[in-house]
């Protein structure tokens, strides 16, 4: 075998080159690729190729021409490649089943010129390639370093025999070189195809040096792999010896094996999937605490930590239900209008499965007045996603280890709230609701609302690191959702992290859909009341929300339709089951006399007193200001226990009454002669905003000029010292409370139109809405035109 390619290439050297028929049979050879001088052996079972090693085995010179194929869709059955090698036929024969097996050998290149014939068998015009080379020093170093990387890697393979590397040596012409080690060296069939089309001699083995440089490359690479997974398994099979000679030694010393319960332990981190990290430290600290006298302290701290790491969920999740459809039903049937965050949700899910993958959950922040179902609806969306539901409530939390744990220095240390819900939720992926964040507290022991920007950050909360676990913990597949009152008290970092939506109070209409959607089924199923033995009439429910409540929510609506249904109760467990119709003229009877008064336009104009709106942690609501003048030395005089914003909307009115004062017809010797007094009820309570100063303008003009002030008017907007009324916020909340209130006439800014658009149809439709610019605006809007009798004071004023 050492010796015949050598004489090969003697006899081959001497003789002459064979002739190549110019038209010959051709087959295909798929991925196989065929070097002049090497012997291969084909089978052939389709019938083209049959017939053309027919047809070569019959001719003179036995010869055909082998093409590979290129590969489509990863297989090599495409169109033949120009370039293949003529061989002849050194061996044939037939098998029963009609298959050809031949053994043929390489003769020269050949480029494919056109086919001549498909059928029955191929046969194509070829011509002969010879090589080029060009002998000189860098050729000569080019073989030596072809040969010597060769045989190294003949070395190194225990796959390749070592003949190759001695039949490799006695090769002395480049071009049978360069074929030699290509046709023996594991390739592609593209890089094989490259190396017989390349007829520059210089460049094929250029060519091959690559080729062999890579396939090192590769085998280096392999062969430390494998070095290193020897190595891994002879690091564990040298700890388990050391396992069992550790056990010998504590049953001769008396200590008997591992406690059962660190076993267990040992068995729960396994099982718990952990992280890299997490693993590492979860060793560290399983090799301590065995070392750790179960009589000392620090052997329970030691082991509550690692029953900590063994009961998080570190890769256990719920998967999300994606049905669109699903998840719009359950939000329609378990609450009533909050479009804008039910298409919220629905845009989560649908980008969801658009994206087929995970993606970091959204953090939202649900603000609005209490009862309008805040916290139910985070459940819906917990229901309507198929996940785990969390609530955890931040009101009145003032220490940061609530959040984020205290040290493992410190005795009695636990994890923060955040990973203790976790665990007990028993899901990486859960629903978590943080409810009312806008009331967090702050005191010596730190800020919750700084610890809870980690938390909230979804570029951070991937690497939740609580104090007491001291390694990452992932929050970025948890959704998140807040819940507030109000905006204003969340702190700014904390609220530009949170995708901020608002849940407005419901309307007269909403709240009776809902009291009889929901409300009323309920709490006639808590109070045990049969079905069919009580009605409550439509009207009745109507006057409930009118006269028994003042709400942006329906929870106190809610709390009065169960008193309605104890009183039946009561009337039940006393045998009496004969069915009740509740309508309105009956409400007295069950739920007592009327706690408000619905229709304030009932009541009569008056001097000096403004309908404002304001906007309240219950949603919206009305508020009077009263303005009077009486005898003294120019002093303003506010009371209500005003807000220092507040206090300077006073002051900006009465700069502008004073201003505006011959206009007016006010004396302008009146204010140096009078205090003005500025009040508004409830003053136990405090007030605060820029929001009444039109009101305050208002009120304070109606008791200098003795022009009373329409009661079925309602008003909000700041004030400037030119008289100008520039927006505020809240306009729907605002809109709803002069709604409930029996207000016929909404003035608000001109700049605040566009926030009608979120008020219902059905309450612009019943109030005749006034968008003004400027206080003068306001004041024909509010004010009768015609003076009440002039007081004294104001005629003397005159007079002076």
């Amino acid at each position: 075998m050492q010796e015949k390619p050598r004489r090969a290439k003697r006899k081959s050297a001497k003789q002459a080159q064979p002739r190549i028929p110019e038209v010959t049979p051709v087959i295909a050879s798929g991925a196989t690729v065929i070097y002049p001088s090497q012997l291969m052996p084909v089978l052939a079972t389709e019938e083209r190729d049959i017939h053309a090693i027919d047809e070569a085995a019959v001719s003179d010179l036995k010869m055909l021409a082998v093409f590979a194929q290129k590969p489509v869709n990863g297989q090599y059955l495409g169109e033949l490649y120009k370039v293949g090698t003529a061989a002849t036929i050194s061996r044939m024969a037939k098998s029963p089943d009609g298959t050809a097996h031949a053994i043929i050998q390489g003769v020269a290149r050949v480029r494919l010129v056109e086919m001549e014939q498909e059928t029955p068998s191929m046969r194509g015009r070829v011509e002969r390639l010879d090589d080029v080379v060009k002998r000189d020093l860098e050729l000569e170093a080019m073989m030596r370093n072809a040969v010597n990387t060769f045989q190294r890697i003949v070395t190194s393979n225990e796959a390749m025999p070592n003949e190759l590397s001695l039949a490799v040596g006695g090769i002395s012409e480049a071009g049978p070189l360069a074929d030699f080690i290509a046709a023996n060296l594991n390739i592609k069939t593209e890089d094989r195809q490259a190396v017989l089309e390349a007829v520059n001699v210089n460049e094929r083995l250029r060519l091959v040096l690559d080729l062999l440089k890579h396939e090192l490359e590769v085998m280096e690479v392999e062969t430390k792999i494998q070095a290193d997974v020897r190595g891994e398994l002879d690091k564990r099979q040298r700890e388990f010896i050391l396992r069992e000679q550790l056990k010998a030694i504590q049953k001769e010393l008396g200590e008997g094996e591992i406690a059962p319960e660190l076993m267990e332990l040992r068995k729960r981190l396994d099982d718990a999937d952990l992280p890299p990290e997490v693993r590492k430290e979860a060793n560290r600290e399983m090799e301590r605490l065995s070392s750790i006298p179960p009589i000392s302290p620090e052997y329970q701290v030691a082991r509550t930590y690692l029953e900590w790491l063994a009961d998080l969920p570190w890769a256990k999740g719920t998967e999300d239900n994606l049905d669109i459809v699903r998840a719009e039903n359950i939000l329609n049937d378990d609450h009533a209008d909050l479009d804008k965050v039910k298409q919220r949700i629905l845009d989560y899910l649908a980008v969801r499965k658009l994206k087929g993958g995970e993606m970091k959950g959204p953090i939202l922040c649900f603000v609005g007045p209490p009862g309008v179902g805040k916290t139910s609806l985070g459940q819906s969306v917990a229901r309507a996603l198929g996940r785990k539901f969390i609530r955890m409530s931040l009101g009145g939390i003032r220490d940061e280890a609530e959040v984020r744990g205290h040290r493992r220095t410190y005795v009695g240390a636990m994890p923060g709230r955040v990973i203790q819900e976790i665990r007990r939720a028993g899901s990486n992926n859960p629903l978590f609701m943080l409810d009312e964040v806008d009331k967090l507290g702050m005191d010596f022991r730190g800020d919750p609302a700084s610890a809870l920007l980690e938390v909230l950050d979804p570029a951070q909360n991937h690497t939740f690191t609580d104090h007491y676990l001291d390694i990452p913990f992932d929050l970025s597949h948890v959704f998140f959702i807040t819940t507030a009152n109000l905006p204003d008290p969340i702190p700014p970092p904390l609220r530009d992290r949170m995708e901020i939506i608002e849940l407005p109070g419901y309307t007269e209409r909403e709240k009776l859909d809902i009291a009889r959607r929901y409300l009323f089924p309920r709490q006639l199923i808590d109070n045990g009341i049969p079905e069919g033995l009580l009605t409550v009439t439509d009207e009745a429910i109507l006057e409930i929300i009118r006269s028994y409540t003042r709400e942006a929510g329906v929870r106190n609506l809610e709390r009065e339709l169960g008193g309605i249904c104890r009183n039946i109760a009561r009337r039940i467990a006393r045998e009496d089951r004969e069915s009740v119709l509740v309508d309105a003229d009956k409400l007295e009877e069950y739920v007592g006399p009327k706690r408000f008064r619905w229709e304030l336009a009932e009541e009569a104009d008056e001097v000096g007193v403004a309908t404002g709106l304001a906007a309240t942690m219950v949603g919206g609501d009305i508020l009077f200001v009263e303005a009077s003048t009486v005898p003294g030395k120019g002093r303003l005089i506010l009371t209500g226990k005003l807000g220092e914003v507040m206090q300077e909307s006073a002051q900006a009115a009465v700069t502008y009454a004073r201003r505006r004062s011959s206009e007016l017809a006010i004396p302008g010797s009146f204010f140096e002669k009078h205090d003005l007094h500025i009040h508004v009820p409830a003053g136990a309570i405090p007030k605060d905003g820029p929001s009444a100063g039109v009101t305050m303008a208002t009120a304070l003009v109606s008791a200098l000029t003795n022009r009373a002030v329409r009661k079925d008017v309602a008003m909000t907007g700041e004030i400037t010292l030119r008289g100008k009324v520039l927006p505020v916020g809240a306009i729907r909340d605002k809109v709803l409370a002069a709604h409930r209130a029996g207000i016929r006439k909404v003035i608000i800014p001109r700049d605040n139109e566009n926030d009608l658009l979120d008020v219902p149809d059905e309450v612009r439709r019943d109030l005749e809405i006034i968008a003004v610019e400027h206080v003068d605006d306001v004041l024909n809007a509010a004010l009768h035109p015609e003076r009440r009798q002039e007081p004294a004071r104001i005629a003397a004023a005159a007079s002076s």
